[in-house]
């Protein structure tokens, strides 16, 4: 078995790094229980650049912030014959906001893996919380060290327990322990208490400080070692001002005879030998939110006497006696129970026997052999080599929340910007987005026939009535304080409000609805060809395709039609090359709504030279977004230009819209399978399938984030977003139930097929994941 380990690993000085060296060391040693050889490697985290002076056992490593060498070490894993990995997670130690430029390197993988976490939060934010999400489902088993994760898992992060496996953080053979420790105490005429890890305020060190003035009256001879380096994080950001804190108290309680600081990164022996000379030790950590404390599971394994503060790996791993517990910061409690203890001999001698008998089946020996014993069913057990679904996208038959449109919405219209899910009044409104919700609120009630929808509407509607200007023309900017911002509005607002208006021609729910969109649009008519922007066209071609839809016989539209079509495909035959399929020399934004138009143009007209320049620049769209799968479409920071590299900064939610649309309609023309699996590939990237791997939808608040950085998401839910979202969404559900019939795996498993092997002689297994992340149950 030959097995990749990705983690931090010393030299480096920190829990995670000890930690992967002991499993390295203790799965080795479960050879006695192997059949075949076990053969190790690891690939390590750098911290910002720093040296590391490796072991021959890390064989490659990767600098924590350069997104790239994640997928170079993906290529190398996957070269090097390793039958399976296991990922060692913490947030702090991968590059990305929390980490999550880990997710490409998971992506890459050709092998199934295993991910030890060594943090699990409670209340995590957007992109911890979607991280390990998308971490868990993509593993093929979790692993953590304390019960109360299971629970987390499950239902924070929708994880299934069936996958999640306990196991216990694993500490040295104190076999002697006990024998050496009284051997030890009765050396030494100190009595010895001590906290030791890697300092930080959130390790509570004060509360100790401010509790031992009135031990010391009782107990003259303890001595209290505070034992670690400070943490490099802290460090960077802090330098040693908590260390200075904690002195400056020691030399206010006049506490220098019995407080001993030592600044160091201990070796494993020499730790084991502090713990074996100490008669308390104490973790008297801040807050609950602690899921897991190595330095707790060494004094338990240690047989210490152990006193602390309830976080949850406390509570977990110190009852039944094995501990005494605190409150949070509560000195005057801290102090009650040591005078007890170091008055009761007796008892403190039997929490250490407790604890020592507890922390024996935590020896790292018993957790090597439980995780060879993981990694052996992984690779040996079919059914965990097929990857869950880590795309999430929604059900197309659930019904869409509208509670993230309502809060962007007033008495006014769709507010266009938002400061997270709150919407940012002081920006104001624009037309753009108004007309994109009156679009989106009536697509979806064709579909549902819910009349709430229609109240929504008609605010959309009075702001377009609003917007419009005595010669027909749009304003498109409007204030918090009503007042109009522009002379003028934009060419491309103009075209998206007679898309609008030619789609509420085509499917108005009553009289009114028709005869006001109607008005709109005549008013408007003068304007159609005298616009310039290709982006605004292909935007009224695609209202006149509706209007022509209810009125194939209008000649004088249809005319219009034709000529604004003739705009767009004289553009492309000027700007295309053989390499370059395209209507200008840039890809820039919306890019897809043009293909879209000539979709549209075509279905009305039929023409054969329209279908050709739709199916072309289709087709180079796809060759420019899609790469065996994965979505990644051009940012906005430089766009791409013809004969460059693409932008993949600043990635927006309206050109993975265009996407969605543009293969919808082409599959509604052409009943092309393709097209249909692309559309629902194309909407993957607002569900996870992007360059990121993390989703930009909000499960919480239903709103959609504004874009996709270079480091994370932009967390922003602003109008155009959410919108983009759901009209994308809407066009998958209109096109299944319409014309697509029964979603099945034969038709989707040609969306993405990579596949996943294990062992010199087995034979790919086929991923059916890409049937399942479309929320259909197959």
């Amino acid at each position: 078995m030959k097995i990749a380990i990705i983690g931090n690993f010393l030299p480096r000085q920190c829990g995670i790094a000890t930690f992967t060296q002991n499993l390295v060391h203790a799965i080795s040693a479960a050879q006695n229980i192997a059949k075949d050889p076990i053969e190790i490697f690891v690939v390590a985290m750098n911290n910002n650049r720093e040296v590391y002076e490796y072991p021959s056992i890390v064989q490659y490593s990767i600098n924590q912030d350069e997104k790239q060498e994640y997928l170079d070490a993906a290529d190398y894993i996957n070269q090097a014959g390793a039958d399976i990995c296991i990922l060692q997670h913490e947030y702090g130690i991968y590059g990305g906001n929390s980490g999550v430029y880990i997710l490409a390197l998971l992506e890459q993988l050709a092998i199934p893996f295993i991910t030890t976490l060594h943090t699990v939060v409670k209340h995590p934010t957007f992109h911890e919380k979607n991280i390990l999400k998308t971490i868990g489902h993509k593993s093929s088993l979790v692993v953590v060290m304390s019960k109360l994760a299971v629970e987390f898992l499950v239902t924070q992060y929708k994880i299934p327990a069936s996958k999640i496996q306990v196991v216990q953080h694993g500490v040295p053979d104190f076999s002697e322990a006990l024998h050496n420790r009284v051997i030890n105490l009765q050396k030494t005429k100190k009595r010895l208490l001590c906290t030791f890890g890697l300092l930080g305020r959130s390790k509570g060190i004060e509360t100790v400080l401010h509790a031992l003035p009135e031990v010391v009256q009782k107990f003259p001879d303890i001595v209290y070692v505070i034992l670690g380096k400070t943490h490099p994080n802290v460090k960077r950001e802090a330098g040693e001002e908590y260390r200075e804190f904690l002195e400056s108290l020691v030399e206010k309680y006049g506490l220098q005879n019995n407080v001993q600081f030592i600044n160091e990164f201990l070796n494993e022996e020499d730790l084991e030998n502090y713990l074996l000379n100490v008669d308390l030790y104490i973790t008297p950590y801040l807050n609950e939110a602690q899921i897991t404390s190595g330095t707790l599971a060494y004094a338990v394994g240690s047989g210490s006497c152990i006193v602390s503060t309830p976080y949850w790996h406390a509570r977990e791993l110190l009852a039944g006696g094995r501990g005494e517990l605190f409150n949070f910061g509560d000195s005057k409690a801290l102090s009650a129970i040591l005078i007890s203890l170091l008055s009761n001999p007796r008892k403190m001698n039997s929490m250490r026997v407790k604890a020592f008998t507890y922390g024996k089946k935590m020896y790292w020996k018993n957790i090597g052999e439980t995780y060879f014993q993981l990694l052996d069913k992984v690779i040996n057990e079919p059914a965990f080599l097929i990857p869950a679904n880590h795309y999430s996208i929604p059900v197309i038959t659930e019904p869409i929340s509208m509670d993230h449109i309502e809060r962007m919405t007033d008495a006014i219209g769709m507010i266009e910007h938002a400061s997270f899910s709150v919407p940012d009044l002081k920006e104001g409104y624009s037309l753009d987005d108004n007309t994109r919700a009156l679009l989106m609120v009536m697509m979806h009630y064709n579909i549902e026939k819910d009349k709430n929808l229609l109240k929504l509407a008609d605010t959309y509607l009075r702001f377009i009535k609003l917007m419009q200007m005595d010669d027909g023309f749009f304003h498109n900017d409007y204030d918090f304080t009503q007042r109009f911002m522009d002379e003028k509005g934009s060419e491309d607002s103009f075209g998206r409000t007679i898309w609008a208006m030619g789609y509420l021609i085509q499917h108005a729910p009553n009289d009114a609805y028709f005869q006001f969109a109607s008005n709109i649009f005549y008013r408007a008519l003068p304007h159609f060809e005298k616009i310039i922007s290709i982006r605004a066209i292909a935007n009224i071609i695609i209202g006149l395709s509706h209007f022509l839809t209810r009125y194939p016989d209008h000649e004088s539209i249809r005319q219009i039609l034709i000529k604004l079509t003739k705009k767009i495909t004289d553009q492309y035959n000027a700007e295309k090359e053989p390499d370059w399929d395209w209507f200008e020399p840039i890809l820039s934004y919306d890019n897809a709504i043009l293909p879209l138009a000539l979709w549209n143009a075509y279905a009305i007209t039929h023409y054969r030279d329209i279908l050709t320049v739709a199916k072309n620049t289709t087709s180079f769209l796809e060759k420019q977004t899609m790469n065996g799968g994965h979505i990644s479409i051009v940012g906005s920071s430089g766009w791409q230009r013809k004969g460059e590299a693409k932008s993949i900064e600043g990635q927006q939610p309206i050109n993975a819209m265009a996407l969605v649309m543009m293969y919808g309609k082409a599959y509604e023309l052409t009943k092309d399978e393709n097209y249909f699996q692309k559309m629902y590939l194309s909407f993957s990237w607002f569900t996870g399938n992007n360059d990121l791997f993390i989703p930009l939808f909000d499960e919480e608040t239903k709103g959609c984030c504004d874009g996709l950085e270079k480091t994370g998401i932009n967390r922003n839910q602003g109008a155009e977003s959410t919108l983009s979202y759901y009209l994308a969404l809407l066009t998958l559900k209109i096109n299944t139930s319409v014309t697509a019939g029964k979603i099945n795996s034969q038709r989707l498993t040609l969306l993405k097929q990579p596949v996943i092997t294990s062992g010199k002689n087995r034979k790919p297994i086929l991923n059916t994941k890409t049937a399942s992340f479309i929320g259909v149950n197959i």
